[in-house]
């Protein structure tokens, strides 16, 4: 631990003072005009964030509301510039999997697991609520969702609650709306036009992608899937097999010899990506083979190519096994696990490679990863590659590897094999050596040399957002002091892995005056001031 004459020393090398000024909080709040994401996220688009709660119970409506919430609170910024943000006026599109179960039974606790919470997103919806976005700028979309709003189906009732919009959708075609917002797909396999559910992918439009941690027979069902739901219907019908036509998709919206593409693509992968040799119409896959996983995989990435949502979320508190009322309890009905995790982050398919893994399965085991990677809507394969972080309600982001979660087991009809169960696990090994793996280089930094980088407190919060880089695992300390070295706070004093990291510290109870934080690992030191102004 350092001196406190150490501690001045160092200090006095300090320049360019970082002010926090809480007097003008106010008045500052009332300029922002705009709301993005967390600026260490967005600093770090291939990153996954993982963030670990401890819900007791799926019916603990109140527990799971507060930790999206929490979340969004430290997801969405105010800000008063408009770079990289959206007008707090609107319009935001939230896409979470909402699978009307009109065909099946009425909503009740054992169907629970089927849709991303809706307290969970009513709780992202209060974040946005305290940024001033107001209720009528707010949509949730998904084509599937056309139950009669009469049913006290529960998303209906949270559009009652909060007064956002949530209109019943047509379940055989949406294409006559008004609002319907078409785009150009560049490059697509099978897609070269698509419709979308006003406001997504309208101009200055936001969407949030709220996926649900479960299987499906795609393997798991999360985030590149869901954004599935964003396409008006019939065009939404990307699971309609090979050599099939989507009834009522017209033709000049479909790439010219579309089917005869998905097939010499399946011919090319069949040999080398896991399980994918399977044929179609083999009862041991549910009639659902390579082929018809090729043509799926081929309409999900060209949807997700031209989509930009703001944040990609994968609500876990609860996990499922079976997509929806079906699954591999012994009644036949999907099994809900408290799983309590939920990932983030920018890339749709790092986040889904993650959740994959987390679900107990091996990534590299899916079509959907090889191909996305192929198609340069993904850098990574391997999980283990991908850079992690635990995230913490305050904010705070650790470099955490990945083999340090703990991993839930939801079995998938995905692709079975001979003498494989109909729900199964897909955890056969994978030599990621074997594939073509384009990691981005870290920054070199010499051993000797710590780095701490510009912090970014927000002048309306009593917080300082430090984020530092670790060159090598080790224990490292975060010692904040005043201009006479006494040590008033310490944010951090643990065992960190190498990497970037964020950590919040509070400063409300300090007066105002000038401080220094200094960060010390491995014999390395170095310090900045902050000047707090009440």
């Amino acid at each position: 631990m350092a001196t406190r004459r150490e501690f001045l020393k160092t200090s006095a090398l300090a320049v360019g003072a970082v002010i926090l000024d809480q007097r003008r909080a106010l008045s500052r709040t009332l300029n922002k005009r705009y709301f993005g994401l967390n600026q260490f996220i967005r600093q770090h688009p291939e990153a996954v964030f993982i963030l670990l709660t401890s819900v007791d119970q799926k019916t603990n409506t109140a527990a799971i509301k507060q930790v999206g919430y929490e979340l969004g609170k430290t997801l969405f910024v105010a800000t008063t510039s408009a770079g990289n943000a959206f007008p707090v006026s609107g319009p935001v599109a939230i896409k979470p999997n909402i699978t009307s179960w009109a065909w099946d039974i009425p909503p009740n606790e054992s169907t629970m697991g089927i849709q991303t919470d809706p307290y969970f997103v009513e709780g992202l919806i209060d974040s946005l609520f305290d940024l001033t976005v107001p209720a009528p700028a707010i949509y949730i979309r998904e084509a599937n969702y056309f139950a009669s709003q009469e049913d006290g189906e529960w998303y209906s009732d949270l559009a009652q609650r909060t007064g956002i919009n949530l209109h019943e959708m047509s379940p055989v075609s949406q294409l006559a709306r008004a609002d319907i917002q078409w785009t150009t797909v560049s490059n697509g396999v099978w897609y070269s036009r698509i419709p979308y559910l006003w406001p997504v992918n309208s101009p200055g439009s936001c969407l949030i992608n709220v996926a649900k941690f479960k299987s499906h027979l795609m393997g798991m069902t999360l985030c590149s899937k869901n954004l599935q739901g964003t396409n008006a219907r019939p065009y939404v019908a990307h699971c309609t097999a090979w050599g099939t036509p989507i009834t009522g998709v017209n033709k000049r919206d479909v790439v010219p010899n579309a089917f005869n593409t998905i097939q010499q693509n399946y011919l090319q992968h069949k040999d080398t990506i896991p399980r994918w040799n399977t044929l179609d119409g083999d009862p041991n896959a549910g009639n659902a083979g390579g082929l018809w996983m090729e043509t799926h995989t081929a309409r999900c990435l060209d949807n997700n190519s031209v989509l930009n949502p703001l944040i990609n979320i994968i609500e876990g508190v609860y996990g499922r096994e079976g997509p929806f009322v079906s699954g591999p309890s012994p009644d036949g009905c999907g099994i809900d696990y408290m799983t309590n995790v939920v990932i983030f982050g920018k890339n749709a398919r790092h986040v889904d490679i993650i959740g994959t893994y987390l679900a107990g399965h091996e990534p590299g085991n899916f079509g959907l990863f090889h191909i996305a990677k192929e198609r340069g809507l993904s850098t990574y394969l391997n999980p283990h590659d991908i850079p992690l972080y635990e995230w913490k309600l305050d904010g705070s982001a650790i470099a955490t590897p990945l083999g340090s979660f703990s991993r839930a087991a939801l079995r998938t009809p995905y692709l079975s094999q001979p003498g494989e169960e109909p729900y199964h696990m897909v955890d056969q090994s994978y030599n990621y050596s074997t594939a073509s793996i384009a990691i981005e280089a870290a920054p070199y930094l010499s051993p000797d040399i710590f780095v701490l980088k510009q912090d970014f407190p927000d002048p309306s919060n009593p917080t300082v957002s430090i984020q530092y880089y670790v060159p090598t695992s080790g224990w490292v300390r975060i010692e904040v002091a005043d201009v006479h070295g006494q040590i008033v706070d310490v944010p951090v004093d643990a065992s960190m892995s190498a990497g970037d990291h964020l950590v919040i510290w509070r400063s409300d109870d300090l007066p105002s005056g000038t401080y220094f934080y200094r960060i010390l690992c491995n014999g390395m030191s170095k310090t900045k001031p902050i000047a707090l102004l009440r």
